[in-house]
């Protein structure tokens, strides 16, 4: 009896070692993927990086995974650096300009600018074709990484996002079973198996689909009906997870509101309608529908509100009495049929208000911040109607809807203190939009490839293919990264050799500037920014970049373009310590100890004139000082200061 039993219990623990054992082998001869959410970066041990594996997690087929941005951030975080985490989907990573057109990019420069003392890191972790399981998964990870804030934007993909509960890359509707599956996942046995498997699979039906059509399994999820139901409780059930996670580690966390096309986007797909049940409703459509072609419309609003009284949940027909409400000047009344329209299109690549309605709620409830990023798009659009005027599609913005959706993110970081702008160093919305950095050819990429999205399923506008351009180098750049796949930094480069060819040095400086962005850890991209912005006589920029530039790669000739350029700038006191730096490392055995000296006699006198004002003889000795040291801009500004100085007790004087 106890040897039958003995040999039961052999016979269910041998599978289990046998697994055990191809585990352990899979993984010493290192088969298969490394899910972690971050991995050492390559070109730099002292940085980590977003893995580009970690999304296959969410995937059953890799080649369907997503993957995200390249920015490395310290191991060890440096003191008093800023480490801001950011979750979520395409809009979160700036679809369709990616790069410098994502909200998070201009936060980025705006905090670069705004503390230029400051370590700056803003880690994008989003992916296109993910949903809450994503997020809540990446920001379980992030809490020994030290962030000062989590960022997050998500919801238009609860639907048809990996994992959604109407994805083709669905497992079943149960949590349970899928973090299960979640889990095995980062198994190198699951991952043999699934590479079998796949062998096997067939994917010619996908020929010639995007991947938002590869994405979609169920067309039709109509309004309250139990998919659509379960997947508003799938999205809170993770959002809960994710912000008590977080708020367990004390980490603070902005929650966003969902905006989307509501005025210019009309509904993908309607309910089909029982002419039998509801003969009203389509005679009174048909009835409207030719009166609005023939541009009459009045009678075509008077038949789409009998037409919508006769059977009130027809998304289109919601959809034209906003857009005619609107017409009329009823903004109150159309912003009402445009809500109704989003909410009972059945195609769900846009949010519907309940995911609003749960962020509100999930704010009030736990200790996460509300970004309310809708009612700033409301606010900035006629009639509160969200549009075109901020978005390009259904749910992605433009590069001013970017700019805006950055700045509700600032400010809501500002009013938790996790910024604190010292008084005149804020830089305003419009200084930002002003000063960003977005080439031509990034803008035009985001053109190119919303055309081609919108010339594709579920779209389908059918635009001239002819419509698209490409006759400037600009142009051609910009048509070679949509279509024909040319990687970002070698358009980056080809741009920047056409403008320093054509003497275009604030086109090579916007060029530099997208690179920093980009490469913020290497220390080449800001020295030659710097360049450019000398040869442009911004001074004030140069020695940001320069800066930056010496605090990653300290050298002779950063300092001294430094001290010479903080000189010029009448900044003797931000000069001398990159003299200094310049004397104890002086390959070139410059003779500096003369521009020390009148460096240090510059700053006395500076002292004593903020002392007594009254001195007659202040300013010229400090213009003096500046000729010795050969700097003839700062000399012009005391000398025209003695000037005016002596000016005005001549004209005290002849007043006495």
């Amino acid at each position: 009896m106890k040897r039958t039993r003995l040999f039961k219990i052999i016979a269910v623990l041998l599978p289990v070692l046998a697994l055990c054992l191809l585990e352990l082998t899979l993984r010493l001869c290192h088969y298969g993927r490394d899910l972690s959410l971050f991995i050492p970066y390559p070109s730099d041990d002292r940085y980590l990086v977003f893995n580009p594996e970690a999304s296959q997690r969410y995937f059953s087929d890799p080649a369907m995974a997503t993957t995200g941005n390249v920015e490395p951030f310290l191991k060890e975080k440096a003191p008093g650096s800023l480490r801001i985490f950011v979750l979520g989907e395409s809009t979160t990573i700036g679809y369709p300009y990616f790069h410098n057109g994502s909200f998070h990019r201009w936060l980025q420069y705006r905090l670069m600018h705004t503390f230029p003392g400051r370590t700056i890191e803003v880690v994008n972790l989003s992916l296109t074709a993910v949903n809450s399981y994503t997020v809540e998964g990446f920001a379980r990870e992030l809490a020994g990484y030290q962030p000062d804030a989590v960022l997050i934007y998500t919801g238009h993909n609860e639907y048809y996002g990996a994992l959604g509960v109407g994805s083709t890359e669905r497992l079943g509707g149960k949590p349970l079973v899928i973090r299960g599956m979640l889990w095995l996942r980062g198994l190198r046995t699951v991952q043999l198996i699934g590479r079998v498997v796949s062998k096997f699979s067939s994917h010619k039906d996908e020929a010639g689909k995007t991947r938002m059509e590869m994405m979609v399994r169920e067309e039709n999820i109509p309004l309250h009906s139990p998919l659509y139901q379960r997947g508003i409780e799938q999205f809170e059930r993770n959002m809960r997870k994710t912000l008590a996670g977080l708020e367990r580690e004390s980490i603070p966390v902005f929650l966003s509101t969902l905006v989307s096309n509501e005025k210019d986007m009309q509904p993908f797909i309607s309910a089909p309608v029982d002419s039998a049940h509801y003969p009203a409703f389509a005679s009174h459509y048909d009835a409207a529908m030719k009166s609005l072609a023939t541009g009459d419309s009045a009678a075509a609003y008077r038949d789409f509100q009998a037409a919508n009284d006769a059977l009130p949940y027809h998304a289109l027909c919601n959809y034209y009495l906003g857009r005619l409400a609107f017409g009329h000047g009823d903004t109150a009344a159309a912003k009402k049929y445009f809500d109704r329209a989003r909410s009972l299109d059945e195609l769900r690549f846009r949010a519907p208000d309940t995911l609003n309605t749960i962020i509100i709620g999930l704010c009030r409830e736990t200790g996460a911040h509300l970004v309310d990023t809708r009612a700033a798009f409301e606010a900035a659009s006629p009639g509160h109607c969200i549009g075109s005027e901020l978005l390009l599609e259904h749910v992605h913005p433009n590069l001013d809807g970017y700019a805006l959706m950055s700045d509700v993110f600032y400010r809501a970081l500002q009013t938790q203190g996790i910024i604190q702008v010292p008084p005149g160093q804020d830089m305003t919305l419009s200084q930002l939009k002003a000063a960003m950095p977005i080439t031509r050819v990034d803008s035009l990429v985001g053109v190119y490839k919303v055309w081609n999205l919108r010339n594709s399923w579920p779209f389908s506008q059918g635009i001239p293919q002819d419509s698209i351009k490409a006759g400037t180098e600009e142009e051609e750049l910009a048509f070679n990264m949509a279509f024909r796949r040319m990687p970002w930094t070698a358009a980056m480069s080809d741009l920047y050799d056409y403008y320093i060819k054509e003497r275009d040095l604030s086109g090579a400086r916007t060029v530099m500037e997208t690179l920093v962005l980009e490469h913020p850890t290497e220390a080449a991209y800001y020295e030659k920014t710097g360049n450019v912005c000398g040869e442009l006589h911004d001074y004030g920029d140069a020695v940001y970049y320069f800066g930056k530039a010496f605090s990653q790669s300290p050298s002779f000739d950063i300092a001294h373009y430094l001290f010479v350029m903080n000189l010029q700038l009448d900044r003797p006191e931000d000069a001398l310590p990159y003299l200094d730096y310049a004397i104890r490392n002086n390959p070139r055995n410059m003779d500096l100890a003369p521009v020390r000296f009148y460096t240090n006699q510059v700053i006395e006198l500076r002292a004593a004139y903020a002392r007594d004002t009254t001195d007659p003889a202040v300013l010229p000795q400090i213009a003096d000082a500046y000729r010795k040291m050969g700097n003839p801009e700062a000399a012009a500004k005391y000398d025209r200061l003695a000037a005016a100085r002596g000016a005005l007790t001549a004209n005290n004087h002849q007043h006495e």
